[in-house]
């Protein structure tokens, strides 16, 4: 028997996250492709929502602003403090999720 095809996702998308900084996301930003994920909310749920097309749940996320496209003001305050991002492809998309406490990376 075979895993669920979206448990085969998550995993998948899982062990593609990364630690990104603000020069590196820069690029993608300016692409207007990135998608700021609230501290509170699962990375890899999020980026799973989209690559299965969860529309319903997507909305709702994207409604109570807990997922949303980076804005300008995301840029100029991350320009000014370097945040470093957990961050994942759900193509074309780039999610990212600021890292509040730095020495949880390690």
């Amino acid at each position: 028997m075979t895993k669920p095809i979206s448990k085969d996702i998550k995993t998948n998308l899982n062990h593609e996250t990364a630690t990104i900084d603000w020069n590196e996301l820069l690029k993608h930003f300016a692409r207007g492709v990135v998608i700021n994920v609230d501290a509170g909310m699962d990375l890899i749920d999020v980026a799973h929502g989209m690559a299965t097309d969860d529309v319903k749940t997507m909305e709702s996320w994207l409604k109570d602003g807990t997922v949303r496209r980076a804005s300008d003001n995301d840029a100029r305050d991350w320009t000014a403090r370097e945040p470093l991002f957990w961050c994942v492809v759900a193509a074309p998309w780039v999610l990212v999720q600021e890292q509040k406490d730095p020495a949880s990376l390690h």
